[in-house]
């Protein structure tokens, strides 16, 4: 094994491990480019080994990271989290959750599948995991309790129902996705929407047969009405804002309106008018949604940034091209290969954030699945899909401890961790589908540029 392999592979691993000290990830990954490549200069220099980092080579990191900061398709981040943040503040979840509950009241189940409903509403226009979880858990999980549902069937609901938004369009992960490997944001966001709405679908038909096989586990609720023209003229009236911003954002990428930085700008002004035609629109709210917005902003920057000197000092030192190796020469064929990648990915996801998988394994990884000849559309929603799993994985899955942060008097850990085992493999079942059929990715994106 050459100098610069042992190098990459000490830097790789140096991550990992650094990772678990609970440092901020965008300074471990700053700070170990840094070290090593001053590790690299030092052989270069002193030992006349050339390793493949040198003063010039580093001196790359300015431009590069100079284009990341100027990247135009990167401003739709700050919008769309303005616009997450804002809708959030609207008010429009509550009057969705109270209208959906009378509609589906009647049912074993019901009031799961509204939690799933609302959220998949919420997932469609906002992209902000910690606000869907946070939100259903503080709406969903004491209405449920108190009509008797199983705590773990509550806390299962709400916590993968929350992580659709990372999935489901507009969605920040998508557009950093898209920035990281060089490919169109839109084709990413309409490659997404339908295995979006499929894993909607399979947890809607697990909670009613859920329902079914064990009504007691959902009951329906004492005293609930019929369903009336009123009832559902109600929910109409309650869906229809949320639904037009949702067509306001997707209609107009999907329609070539728009880019998706347009489309961003289109959805902040209209979360912002739904929360003034709500009354919820103040100078303390925009405040804060100010703050929060600029605040999560420079933490994906920053992210950004380091991963951006990460990438470059691994690649100098022939990381890509170790790993590129290593995948290539596994026994499996193509198929097989990519399985792995979304194995190990999975695996990861156990001890790794998304963002760290995002901007560390996707830009290693992409290239060779390119180069076995798969769709990079369908690869990297095939990885989002995968990565939507990490939210739900202990010890590290972020919607368990935002459930816990805010979940009522009663309900521990265990009974979250049980609540999301089934959902979690609901997700592989959909992921297996959508890595079967190809088309589900593929098919949107390919109707939009169809003359």
């Amino acid at each position: 094994m050459e100098i610069n392999e042992i190098l990459a592979t000490c830097m790789f691993f140096s991550f990992i491990l650094l990772l678990f000290t609970g440092f901020p990830v965008a300074w471990v990954l700053g700070g170990i480019s840094i070290v090593f490549a001053g590790i690299a200069i030092f052989f270069d220099t002193q030992f006349d080994t050339f390793i493949g980092i040198d003063w010039n080579y580093v001196s790359i990191i300015i431009p590069r990271m100079w284009a990341v900061m100027t990247n135009w398709v990167l401003v739709a981040l700050p919008m769309f989290v303005f616009m997450g943040l804002m809708l959030d503040r609207s008010g429009v979840a509550e009057d969705l959750m109270k209208n959906l509950a009378r509609l589906f009241g009647r049912v074993h189940g019901g009031l799961a599948v509204t939690v799933t409903f609302v959220g998949l509403l919420l997932a469609a226009s906002t992209g902000i995991i910690g606000a869907s979880v946070v939100l259903l858990s503080v709406l969903g999980i004491p209405l449920m309790m108190r009509e008797g549902y199983s705590k773990e069937l509550a806390c299962g609901t709400v916590c993968s129902t929350g992580t659709l938004g990372i999935l489901i369009p507009p969605s920040i992960m998508l557009v950093m996705m898209g920035d990281r490997i060089g490919i169109s944001v839109g084709d990413l966001f309409l490659g997404a929407l339908l295995p979006g709405l499929l894993l909607a679908g399979l947890y809607v038909a697990y909670i009613l047969t859920q329902g079914f096989l064990r009504p007691h586990t959902a009951p329906v609720p004492a005293g609930a009405e019929k369903v009336t023209l009123k009832i559902i003229l109600n929910v109409f009236v309650a869906v229809l804002p949320t639904a037009g911003l949702i067509l306001a954002v997707l209609g107009s990428i999907f329609f070539g309106i728009a880019t998706p930085t347009e489309a961003s700008g289109v959805g902040a002004l209209g979360a912002t008018l739904l929360a003034l035609s709500k009354r919820r629109l103040n100078v303390v709210v925009l405040r804060e949604v100010g703050r929060e917005t600029s605040k999560t902003t420079a933490f994906i920057f920053a992210l950004l940034l380091g991963a951006t000197a990460f990438s470059l000092v691994l690649r100098g030192l022939g990381g890509d091209e170790m790993i590129e190796g290593a995948l290539l020469s596994l026994p499996f064929g193509p198929t097989g290969i990519v399985i792995c990648i979304l194995l190990v990915t999975f695996l990861l996801g156990f001890f790794l954030d998304w963002i760290e998988l995002t901007l560390i394994i996707l830009p290693l990884v992409a290239p060779v699945v390119a180069s076995l000849g798969f769709d990079l559309v369908w690869f990297t929603v095939l990885f989002a899909v995968c990565l939507q799993t990490s939210f739900l994985t202990p010890p590290v899955g972020f919607a368990l401890f935002y459930l816990k942060g805010v979940a009522p008097k009663g309900i521990n850990l265990g009974h979250i961790y049980r609540g999301v085992i089934p959902f979690i493999i609901i997700q592989l079942i959909g992921l297996s589908i959508v890595f079967y059929f190809e088309s589900i990715v593929t098919w949107l994106p390919s109707a939009a540029y169809t003359p």
